[in-house]
C-alpha cells in the first residue's frame, strides 16, 4: 500500500488563470524538489457544480502525485474531457473545467520537461 508523503509547511508554486465555459479558473500548482507536489484550483466567481468538480480534481491529483503519479499520466487522463461550455485559450480550445486544470498543469510541466500531451 502507498502511503502518501506528507505536505511540509511550506512549498513555492505558480498560479495559472484560464477562461473555462464557467468563467475563469485559476490553478495553483506547487512544486516540492523541483517537481509537482499539489494542486489547488479556485473558480472564479462561479460557484456550485463547477466549483466543487474542479476542487475535488484538484485533489485527486495531489493525492496522486504525492503518491508517486507521473504527471504526465494526469495529464494524459484529464485532457480532453468535455462539457457543454467549451472556451478558448491562446488559441486552444478549454472543452470543460479538467481540460483547463489539465491544460494548467501540462503548461506548468513543460516549462521543466517539454511535456506537451494531445488526446
Amino acid at each position: 500500500m502507498t502511503t502518501p508523503k506528507p505536505r511540509p509547511e511550506v512549498l513555492p508554486g505558480k498560479t495559472y488563470k484560464l477562461k473555462t465555459g464557467c468563467g475563469n479558473i485559476y490553478v495553483i500548482i506547487n512544486d516540492q524538489e523541483g517537481q509537482p507536489f499539489e494542486v489547488f484550483s479556485v473558480m472564479g466567481k462561479s460557484g456550485g457544480c463547477a466549483a466543487s468538480y474542479s476542487e475535488a480534481i484538484a485533489r485527486l491529483i495531489s493525492l496522486a502525485l504525492r503518491s508517486g503519479v507521473e504527471p504526465k499520466s494526469i495529464i494524459k487522463h484529464l485532457r480532453g474531457i468535455a462539457c457543454h461550455q467549451v472556451s478558448w485559450y491562446e488559441g486552444e480550445k478549454i472543452l470543460s473545467c479538467a481540460d483547463a486544470i489539465a491544460k494548467a498543469f501540462e503548461i506548468h510541466c513543460g516549462s521543466r520537461e517539454g511535456v506537451v500531451i494531445k488526446t
